[in-house]
Formats: C-alpha cells, structure tokens, sequence
C-alpha cells in the first residue's frame, strides 16, 4: 500500500517549522517558506492567513502529537493503578524529552516576545493536556477508595514534578543534559509513581 503524500498544508508546515528553526520567526519569510514548501504565495495564503498562524499551527500540531498517547485507562487496584502512573510517566518523559519537542519548546521560547500566543499554545497543548489527564486518572481512583487526597490536580502536580525533578526539561532545553534513555525514563516513572501512592495511597 502506497503511502499518501503530504498534504499542501502539512508541507507548509513542514517547510514553515524548518525554516523557523533554522533563521527564528523574524528571519523568516513566506516567501522563504513558500519556496521551501514548493507552493505559489497564493496557495500559501489561502491555507494560512499569516505567518504567525502558520508558526501557531507548528506549534499545536506538535503539541497535539504529545497528547496521542495519554488515554489512560481506568484503574481497577492498587496495583494496576500503580502499573498505569509508571506507564503514563515513561510516556511523558520519552515525550518531552525528544529532538522534535524540545525543538518546539526553543522555537516557542524564543518568539515568546514576538508572539507571545504560541507559547500559550504550547503550554495549552502540552503541559495543560499532561496534567488533565493526569488529574483524569487520580480523580477516577479517588473516587474508587484507592487515593485518599481531596485535590486530584495538586497529586497530579506532585507527580510531574518528580517525575521531571532535577531541572531535566531546562537542562535539555539548554544542552547541557542528554535525553534520559528507557531505563531512566522507568526509574524516573517509578519513583513518581511510589511517591505519589506513599502520601495518598487509600484503602482499595
């Protein structure tokens, strides 16, 4: 089965996220990303209005692909509650912590003068997404006797934090740090995990 081509939209993107990378949004053109894209300005423009939604789709397209794998199922025990924070942990790290995203992050820090939205969009997507779910899950075992915490958002909160402790995110984001490979990733999903059900843990 032949695979289907990109669409014009997803080589604007495409085209427009490299060329942002490459010379920062103000050295950027349509021009530049029209050509990149191998699209007339016209086509360009009646996908995108302007060159700031095109770098606010970039960003909540690759913001949204963080979000594919965090439906989490519901938790049926301790255990498998346990199993399903370890699972969600490896997924946020190895997530967070890859070129394309950590790229992301850069591309929305650096414009966050110039285009304050994208960062928003960033964080909206992303950060916000990871917590919902999150505070999804621990609301559901709450309610099923197996947390006894009467704040579902701040145990999630607890969780992410361990999970990224040590400044991992801004060390990467500054080069100063390399990727946490799977055993790390697990290590790091596990000591959240047993973090959060040592203070919370319920009687399920």
């Amino acid at each position: 089965m032949t695979e289907a081509s990109p669409s014009i939209r997803e080589r604007i993107l495409d085209a427009a996220f490299g060329a942002f990378m490459r010379h920062g949004y103000g050295g950027t053109s349509t021009a530049q990303i029209a050509r990149l894209a191998h699209v007339s300005k016209r086509d360009l423009y009646a996908q995108f209005g302007s060159k700031q939604a095109m770098l606010s789709d970039c960003v909540a397209e690759r913001a949204e692909r963080m979000r594919d794998p965090l439906t989490l199922p519901a938790p049926s025990g301790r255990g498998g509650l346990n199993q399903t924070l370890i699972e969600f942990g490896v997924v946020v790290v190895r997530e967070l912590t890859r070129p394309e995203v950590l790229a992301t992050y850069r591309l929305a820090i650096a414009e966050a003068e110039n285009a304050p939205g994208v960062a928003i969009t960033l964080d909206q997507h992303g950060r916000e997404a990871n917590a919902e779910a999150l505070t999804g899950l621990l609301t559901n075992a709450r309610d099923l006797g197996l947390l006894s915490g009467d704040e579902p958002a701040e145990m999630a909160g607890l969780f992410l934090a361990v999970l990224m402790s040590g400044g991992i995110l801004v060390r990467l984001l500054m080069r100063v740090a390399v990727a946490p490979d799977e055993t790390e990733a697990r290590r790091r999903a596990e000591t959240a995990a047993g973090c959060l059900l040592r203070l919370y843990g319920g009687t399920g």
